[in-house]
């Protein structure tokens, strides 16, 4: 979901995310990294998803009667955040091991479908909030992820975009894991929040904020546990992460045409079982 070469600065080990400046790896698309990484996504602790998360879900507040989306859901970890804080939540995702280890976990197997971020299977004005976590560096046509969404979301909804941040990039980060002997880095596309914001815009969704994170303190066990805590220091050093959040303020947007999501809805209603 064939190689250059990258030399692991020690921030995380094993199969999680590698922050590098690409020696002794092999560069893969994101359809092949995440089917090979899909088995052992879950299994280390990641300091970014963990930044991530203490930023983000304090925003979320309380989802009791709302429907909310977790875009490219992966092993379905925001689809448990958002159904743990009373939504009734949907993921979709391209890749098929990814659904698969997500459909493990019960409380959200029923909830997903396999679907692309350019091409939604749902009704227009269908969810209240959507999350789109670590993904939108590998969406190339990002006009088309913003006329979806622009469709798929109710007036009013927010949309809470993460990545990782193009300074880090610039310095050497990569999404990346490591599979039994090999090194692994995903192909993405580095994004400033000014690029983001007005591609967002132009589709009919109006910016409201975007921030940058440095990990802190409260990532420091992650690192010490890998053995890693030498790393910690210099991780700190510059912006892990950047987030925007954007809002669907007309009633209806000029770029979406209801055919377009009626081609989807019979996927969709396999996939959950029920409309929203």
């Amino acid at each position: 979901m064939t190689g250059t070469t990258k030399l692991d600065t020690g921030l995380v080990p094993h199969r999680q995310m590698e922050f590098s400046t690409h020696g002794g790896s092999f560069l893969i698309s994101a359809t092949e990294g995440y089917e090979r990484w899909a088995a052992t996504y879950d299994s280390f602790p990641n300091p970014l998803l963990a930044r991530e998360e203490r930023h983000l879900v304090p925003l979320l507040g309380d989802l009791t009667g709302k429907t909310a989306l977790d875009l490219a859901c992966g092993t379905g970890r925001w689809l448990e955040i958002l159904l743990r804080r009373g939504g009734a939540g949907v993921g979709i995702d391209c890749s098929t091991s990814m659904l698969g280890t997500a459909r493990q976990k019960h409380a959200i197997a029923s909830r997903l479908a396999r679907a692309s971020c350019e091409m939604l299977p749902f009704r227009t004005e269908s969810f209240h909030l959507a999350v789109c976590s670590f993904a939108l560096g590998h969406i190339r046509e990002l006009g088309c992820l913003v006329r979806e969404l622009a469709c798929v979301m109710k007036p009013g909804a927010d949309i809470f975009i993460t990545d990782l941040h193009p300074d880090a990039y610039a310095r050497g980060w990569r999404v990346g894991f490591r599979d039994r002997d090999m090194s692994f880095r995903i192909e993405m596309l580095p994004r400033a929040a000014e690029e983001i914001a007005a591609v967002f815009s132009a589709g009919g969704l109006a910016f409201v904020s975007h921030e940058s994170l440095w990990l802190g303190d409260e990532e420091r066990p992650i690192f010490l546990r890998a053995g890693k805590s030498q790393a910690f220091a210099k991780a700190c050093q510059l912006p892990a992460i950047l987030t925007c959040r954007f809002r669907r303020i007309t009633a209806r947007s000029n770029f979406c045409t209801e055919c377009s999501h009626d081609r989807g809805l019979a996927t969709y209603d396999r996939a959950w079982g029920r409309d929203l």
